[in-house]
């Protein structure tokens, strides 16, 4: 099996394709989420494994545009603790450490440690792992990268500062991602959905929406607004969906249909075990 990250070996995205699928899989690597997308409808790759949001630093909108515009499926989803560690060359200390280089997203999410490290010189670089990789080859002193545990093994670099995330409890969710009618197998369980829907334009028009699922008994676990391309200060509504009984929440569906000017499902799967112990 073939799967799309954003990354290199080492990434959170790795670890995720590996927890998901096993690791029993060939790797694309991509060094931006857009390279993704014509991958999977391709299929050059079966599936994909795409950051969607962060508990600290909120969604990733240019994701969910993604796919929309490419019209891919949500497949399933992961919840991964995200612990970031400052690695560098074997015998380097904090002290020797001019240079970070990283994701944005990661320098994002350390933000409070590299506050009480000003002399660093933060660099934003395309991936995690990749930065860890640069390191080892260029053997480059005075630089280190923000990585995770696994990119500091495959890279054999060694960890300068431990867990160095701005809050210790610190959550990315990725979306398992196929083309539509694509090849990964199919699901059991499903009591989770991804929705996007475009309101009527009139008051009370969100409101009526939410009353639907209510009366159905039906829990929303988030709810975003996110531009509508080519439409200058309209938005859609993102919404994730959780269910016991899926006839229900297709009545739900076709209630929701009525009112709203339009309906589209991301995805249906089966809801993430949360590995908050990772």
């Amino acid at each position: 099996m073939n799967i799309a990250i954003q990354g290199i070996k080492g990434s959170f995205h790795h670890i995720v394709a590996n927890q998901y699928f096993g690791n029993d899989i060939s790797l694309n690597e991509c060094m931006s989420f857009t390279e993704i997308p014509e991958l999977v409808n391709n299929e050059v790759v079966d599936g994909a494994v795409m950051a969607i949001e962060n508990s600290l630093a909120g969604a990733i909108l240019p994701n969910y545009a993604l796919i929309d515009e490419f019209n891919l499926t949500i497949h399933g989803e992961v919840h991964l603790p995200i612990h970031h560690h400052l690695m560098g060359l074997k015998g380097q200390t904090l002290d020797d450490i001019r240079e970070v280089w990283s994701h944005p997203m990661a320098i994002l999410q350390c933000r409070k440690f590299f506050r009480e490290h000003r002399q660093i010189k933060l660099i934003e670089a395309t991936d995690t792992a990749e930065v860890a990789l640069q390191i080892q080859q260029k053997k480059h002193k005075g630089i280190a990268a923000i990585a995770s545990k696994n990119a500091a093994k495959i890279y054999n670099l060694e960890i300068i500062a431990d867990k160095i995330q701005t809050r210790k409890q610190n959550y990315t969710r990725f979306f398992i991602l196929k083309k539509r009618n694509g090849n990964l197998s199919q699901i059991t369980g499903v009591n989770k959905a991804s929705l996007k829907f475009i309101t009527k334009h009139q008051t009370g028009s969100l409101a009526e929406i939410l009353h639907v699922f209510a009366s159905h008994n039906i829990s929303l676990t988030k709810i975003q607004s996110i531009p509508i391309i080519d439409e200058p200060w309209q938005y859609a509504f993102v919404t994730d969906v959780i269910f016991d009984d899926y006839t229900v929440y297709q009545n739900a569906l076709s209630r929701l249909e009525k009112k709203v000017n339009s309906l589209k499902i991301f995805g249906e799967y089966k809801r993430s075990k949360r590995k908050y112990d990772y």
